[in-house]
Formats: C-alpha cells, sequence, structure tokens
C-alpha cells in the first residue's frame, strides 16, 4: 500500500510596508552593531531578503516578532516594503517567540541571553527545564547564563567592550567583593589575560586573600591572649590568686582559667 508523504505547508508571505511594523517590545537585543547592519544591508542590496521577517498584527499595523537586523537594513536601504510571514500570536507567544528565535541563533551577547532567559523564567512563567527544552541545551547551561548576572552593570559593559567570553565573566564570579572584583576585571583587560591566565590569577589572589585572612584572625587571637594575661596580671597585683593555663595544638588554643570565689574557698574555682 503507498503511503502518501505529506508536504510541510508552505506559508504565504506578504510585501508589508515598512513604516507599519514596529519594534517587537520584548526584543531581547538591547545592542545593535552598525557595521554588521551595513553588512546585512550591503548582502540585502545584492541578493535581496532571503528570509522574510514574522509579524503579528497590531491593529491596523503589525508587530514586529522576529527580524530586526533584517528590517533596520532594509530602512538602512531606503526600501519601503518588507517580505513577511503573518503569524497569529498573542502577546505572550510573541515574546516567547522573539526571546527563543534569538537565543536559538545565538545573535545575543552573552548578558543579552541570559536577560532573556531571565525575562521568560520572571515575566513568562517558564522553568528552566522548560527553557532548557525548548532550546534542546541541560538545565545547568541555563544555570550558568543566569549566573553571570549577578556582575554589574559597569562590568558587563567592560566586558563586552573588551570582547570577553562568558568564561571570564564566571571566573570573575569566584571573587565576591565588587570592589576588588572591579580591580581584578582591570588587570585581565588591561594585560589581554586569556580564559586561563584569568583563572589562574583569579585563583592566585583568592588564595592570597584567605592567606591573609588567617594572619588577620591569628593576630586577632595573639592580641586576645596578650589583653587577657595583662588582664590575670593586673588581678594577681590586687591581691587575686588565679591560675590559669595555656594549651596550644595545630587545630586550636585552650585557656584554662581558675578563679577563687573567695579566700576560704580556694579550692573550688570556676574554670571558662
Amino acid at each position: 500500500m503507498d503511503k502518501t508523504i505529506k508536504k510541510p505547508a508552505i506559508k504565504e508571505i506578504f510585501s508589508i510596508e515598512v513604516g507599519k511594523i514596529s519594534a517587537n517590545p520584548s526584543q531581547p537585543r538591547k545592542i545593535f552593531n552598525d557595521d554588521a547592519i551595513l553588512r546585512l544591508a550591503d548582502s540585502i542590496r545584492q541578493y535581496g531578503i532571503m528570509q522574510p521577517l514574522t509579524v503579528r498584527k497590531a491593529g491596523d499595523e503589525y508587530e514586529l516578532i522576529s527580524g530586526e537586523r533584517r528590517l533596520r537594513a532594509a530602512k538602512e536601504l531606503g526600501m519601503t516594503h518588507v517580505p513577511c510571514i503573518l503569524t497569529e500570536a498573542s502577546d505572550q507567544d510573541s515574546a516567547e517567540m522573539a526571546i527563543i528565535e534569538n537565543l536559538m541563533r545565538q545573535d545575543l551577547n552573552m548578558f543579552e541571553q541570559a536577560e532573556a532567559i531571565e525575562a521568560l523564567l520572571d515575566a513568562h512563567g517558564l522553568t528552566q527545564e522548560e527553557i532548557a527544552n525548548k532550546l534542546s541545551v541541560s538545565q545547568s547551561y541555563i544555570a550558568n547564563k543566569l549566573r553571570i548576572l549577578r556582575l554589574g552593570k559597569e562590568e558587563k559593559e567592560k566586558i563586552i567592550k573588551a570582547g570577553l567570553t562568558e568564561r571570564h565573566a564566571r571566573a570573575l564570579l569566584k571573587i565576591s567583593s565588587s570592589t576588588f572584583r572591579e580591580k581584578v576585571l582591570g588587570t585581565i583587560i588591561t594585560q589581554g589575560l586569556n580564559v586561563a591566565k584569568s583563572e589562574e590569577l583569579i585563583d592566585s589572589l583568592i588564595k592570597g586573600k584567605e592567606k591573609e585572612e588567617r594572619k588577620r584572625t591569628f593576630k586577632s587571637v595573639e592580641s586576645f591572649c596578650e589583653t587577657l594575661s595583662r588582664a590575670i596580671s593586673a588581678a594577681e597585683n590586687s591581691g587575686i590568686k588565679i591560675k590559669s593555663r595555656k594549651l596550644e595544638n595545630n587545630s586550636y588554643t585552650e585557656l584554662t582559667i581558675i578563679i577563687p570565689k573567695s579566700t576560704e574557698e580556694k579550692e573550688n574555682a570556676l574554670v571558662i
């Protein structure tokens, strides 16, 4: 028995006036590279728009779902009409489609990607697992993307401007102090350190700070012990007979102080 192979339905393409297409308010891309738009415009001048834009009706006009770079390039060329696929979509569907389309094409910088994922989580109620399934990636991939949003605005801008990678960004998150992190970021950018060298620098600085912190703690304990010794000496000078004992090992210092309650109760002592 012959089986008929069903061909996918061909979506109708409409020529729509550029001035009647408004931008998608949920467009995840925040930065548009002017040079890239000009290169795209040059390609369109030679070959035309090879992939139609996707739009939906918005009253008597249209709202863009995907294809903003193509629309900008068309405007750069002074085109009056562009080829579009008209689709039905709710506000939420339109937002999700715009975000996911951009994420699937990996056409956003690392922070725009992370912000787009966050928007799907917060504004559209999707879970990390649902987003991971839509993008055909692991849930840990989504979690790692979201982590870099903990960096400050200026840090993000410097990272993008310097052309650093997402691994650079994640390595910087090992540093909890934002002030110290900014200094390290400055060093990475100034010295042009790759990921491996950056991670090596950050790890060494963290170990150095931990070592310094242990020194400060040790000095603080020593200072406390000296203060306590002076207090015991002062008490003994005033006539109070105090017994003290100090034991030390690699893990801790043990201090035992025996203070008689009265001259008649010297054998009954309080241990602190």
